[in-house]
């Protein structure tokens, strides 16, 4: 995951390049290959119908207080801090060994989620592993994990096994965010050479048993993680693209710069995953073809309705993992997301980053259980919810229930403006003489169709922070 920095100057070329042009930073492939098996599609069926999940970025970062592990990547980007006094090489020593401070003493999974279900979120994504290679699970594959360092002797130190059971525990969907890349690993960032750049430092061809023991460091892992040891596993959430087989004509294109193709035999990986997890969601990140079982934009949404499944990961505040004094989304900005969203046939990722110590900042608590106050009263036109054929108009956004027979119209209020007295809309209309109902209250309101459009009244006594307002009606055939 990258920061607000880069987000913006991925946009501001977007813009250049055309308005059409959709304001996601990255993890999206052009192309979607629907899955075959069918207990993977009944899955990502179950999954379309929570539409509104967590991501929860947690590890030395957040002791740190940094943006997620992208400091110890010496590629020269103003997203990527790191402290200039100090060399290369001793600021990712002293990167390493915060493996012997982190001890999150007021961690408490049961409160995140907690707080996740007070907000309406349904399912949960995970960090087991990011790209510095700091496993917050029992892998035995290195000692480099919250097992060995400073909270290794804590009762609830398995700190992913900890998060899944109490997620699982209060009906969550489960998924683990793996990294492919790891920088920690000899068989990934060898300290023979440099680490110029975020991929490989060696080339593969050239040392073929070295990249082996990856690709077998890596399968391991992740049999570790779903295996059954903790517990049922839904999604497999895979991050770092750019560990992946070859694109037509790679090599030629970098010339001198070519590390080699980064297969790390997907095929293996998912038939041994499935073994143990029948029906896993396997998210291979803007990889496209068999193993990206559904897509994921990255920080913003596409500009047009999607056919096929899709979820945006957007953080709650500007970056993913915690940093002092973040700048935090309102309540408002969140509903208005995921309105559009889930009107344009996606789920709605948000990231939140608990502190160094486990806990959630007071920041994000507030936000949760406000962004739940409307969530939970208009559920119904949220959850278990598809794409309508005309799914926007301005402000309002429209979904159905899955058997077609309900539209529901969420129209977002304008922050901090006085509340309209109606609404009206144009492309769904309602049976003639059937009723409009107030989703959060299950009340009928006054509609009536006019040259403008369908106009709705809206119920009186409606706060003044009234994010969004929600309708339903039976459509006209």
């Amino acid at each position: 995951m990258k920061s607000k920095k880069l987000f913006f100057t991925l946009l501001l070329a977007l813009v250049v390049l055309g308005a059409s042009a959709q304001t996601y930073t990255h993890g999206r492939s052009n192309t979607y290959t629907a899955p075959t098996d069918e207990k993977v599609l009944q899955k990502l069926d179950e999954w379309q119908d929570l539409r509104f999940g967590m991501l929860i970025h947690f590890g030395l970062y957040s002791h740190m207080g940094i943006v997620e592990s992208w400091s110890i990547c010496s590629e020269e980007e103003d997203w990527i801090p790191r402290d200039s006094t100090i060399s290369y090489d001793a600021y990712k020593r002293a990167y390493w060994n915060t493996i012997n401070e982190f001890a999150p003493v007021n961690f408490n999974p049961e409160a995140w989620a907690s707080y996740g279900k007070k907000a309406g979120m349904r399912y949960v994504v995970f960090t087991t592993k990011h790209h510095d290679g700091f496993n917050m699970f029992d892998t035995k594959q290195t000692d480099f994990s919250v097992m060995h360092g400073a909270f290794k002797d804590h009762p609830r130190n398995n700190i992913a096994k900890e998060v899944f059971t109490a997620f699982r525990n209060e009906g969550y969907m489960i998924g683990a965010y793996f990294s492919k890349p790891d920088w920690h690993s000899q068989y990934y960032w060898w300290d023979r050479y440099a680490t110029p750049t975020r991929g490989v430092n060696y080339h593969i061809d050239r040392n073929q048993w070295r990249w082996n023991r990856f690709k077998e460091f890596t399968f391991n892992q992740i049999r570790e993680i779903v295996n059954g040891d903790y517990g049922d596993i839904d999604i497999l959430w895979l991050d770092g693209g750019w560990v992946r087989p070859a694109r037509e004509g790679e090599q030629e294109r970098m010339g001198r710069a070519w590390r080699g193709e980064q297969d790390v035999n997907m095929p293996r990986i998912v038939e041994m995953a499935r073994g143990y997890q029948p029906g896993l969601i396997v998210v291979d990140r803007a990889i496209p073809g068999e193993f990206e079982n559904y897509q994921t934009p990255e920080r913003g949404i596409p500009a047009y309705q999607l056919p096929n499944p899709w979820e945006s990961c957007i953080t709650l505040g500007d970056d993913w993992g915690w940093v002092p004094n973040d700048n935090y989304k309102s309540v408002a900005t969140v509903i208005h997301t995921l309105t559009e969203i889930i009107a344009k046939g996606g789920n709605y990722l948000l990231g939140i980053g608990p502190k160094g110590d486990g806990s959630l900042p007071e920041e994000v608590t507030q936000r949760l259980v406000k962004i739940g106050e409307w969530v939970n009263k208009n559920g119904e036109a949220i959850y278990r919810t598809r794409n309508t054929a005309v799914y926007n108009c301005g402000n309002t956004w429209f979904t159905q229930n899955k058997t077609g027979d309900r539209i529901f119209a969420m129209h977002n209020l304008e922050e901090g403006k006085p509340l309209p007295r109606t609404i009206t809309w144009q492309g769904n209309e309602p049976a003639r003489g059937s009723r409009m109902i107030f989703v959060e209250t299950g009340r009928p309101v006054n509609w009536r169709k006019t040259a403008n459009g369908i106009e709705v009244t809206l119920p009186r006594g409606l706060s003044a922070d009234q994010p969004a307002v929600a309708f339903s009606f039976t459509p006209a055939r």
